[in-house]
């Protein structure tokens, strides 16, 4: 009588299972890494730029700046507000924070040229919220006065 020899299955089912689990393992690991990246996205969204000590600096005196030439004649502030917006295009790094600036500054022009255009306390206030949100990891206060007299 002849036999054939038996071929065990159960080292080829070892194999198969821990190759799943090493699979599973890897996969899991995956996941994990794209939803902490998605959740760091998510909260990082709404975040406002933080701009350096140096620009915030700057955009403190030209907003001390544009108080000053709001009460002034207007031939005076359009001279500064060209002055003043080529320096702060070449010199802040941090655009969001100078687009607050800018308007800051064109709102101080058209208080200066006495326009039905300018700002209610509430739009300063909230410009002013804005900005301070850009320089609050430099460090730096940033003081919005309203503008005119």
């Amino acid at each position: 009588m002849s036999t054939t020899p038996a071929t065990s299955t159960a080292p080829a089912a070892k194999n198969r299972k821990r190759n799943r689990l090493v699979i599973g393992a890897a996969a899991a690991a995956v996941a994990a890494a794209l939803a902490a990246g998605a959740g760091y996205w998510w909260l990082d969204r709404d975040e406002l730029s933080q701009a350096s000590a140096e620009d915030c600096r700057l955009a403190q005196r030209i907003i001390t700046e544009a108080k000053e030439i709001s009460t002034g004649p207007a031939p005076e502030a359009e001279k500064w507000w060209e002055k003043t917006g080529d320096e702060r295009r070449a010199q802040m790094k941090d655009g969001y924070l100078g687009y607050r600036v800018a308007t800051y500054e064109g709102w101080a022009l058209a208080t200066a040229q006495k326009s039905s255009e300018v700002p209610s306390a509430k739009e300063v206030k909230d410009l002013r919220e804005v900005a301070q949100g850009h320089c609050s990891d430099a460090g730096i206060t940033l003081s919005v006065p309203p503008l005119g007299a």
